[in-house]
């Protein structure tokens, strides 16, 4: 199931952010959210969560591309899924709900970045009918490494 987010849904967020951002390449990001900074993300954004069985399986939220007002129908989104949660349609349902939101909300494109480190992510967003923009090479840095980081884009 997929629905809005909830403040009590922060745990089971960071259950999953969490083991993505100490021991994984998809985020560049090495600091790890506390519950409360997530329930302080779901309170300010749009935020999806898919469940199954009473727990949160996977989440999605979006936020403005840049902060000036120029970027205001511009979007970038983050969604990330729990190891067991893979290869059931739930991403792809929960990109559905975010970009039908968004498009709902006015927004003209969405944007994705993605470690290169991170075909599997590539590729779901093709899917998705997301276009390749560019590669900014070397922009990421994480486990001792630079990384380069994908940018993808879709008109909504």
């Amino acid at each position: 199931m997929i629905r809005p987010a909830r403040i009590d849904d922060a745990p089971g967020i960071e259950a999953i952010s969490t083991p993505a951002i100490l021991e994984t390449a998809i985020t560049f990001n090495d600091r790890v959210k506390s519950v409360d900074e997530i329930a302080e993300m779901i309170a300010d954004r749009p935020f999806f969560v898919a469940e199954e069985a009473g727990e949160v399986v996977g989440f999605a939220s979006y936020t403005q591309f840049r902060r000036a007002d120029g970027y205001r129908f511009t979007i970038e989104h983050t969604i990330m899924l729990a190891e067991e949660a893979h290869g059931k349609g739930l991403g792809r349902a929960l990109m559905v709900a975010l970009m039908d939101h968004a498009r709902a909300a006015g927004m003209h494109s969405i944007w994705a970045g993605i470690s290169a480190e991170n075909p599997q992510g590539i590729a779901f967003h093709e899917r998705l009918g997301f276009d390749h923009v560019a590669r900014l090479p070397e922009v990421g840095f994480k486990f001792g490494r630079w990384m380069d980081l994908v940018l993808m884009r879709r008109s909504l």
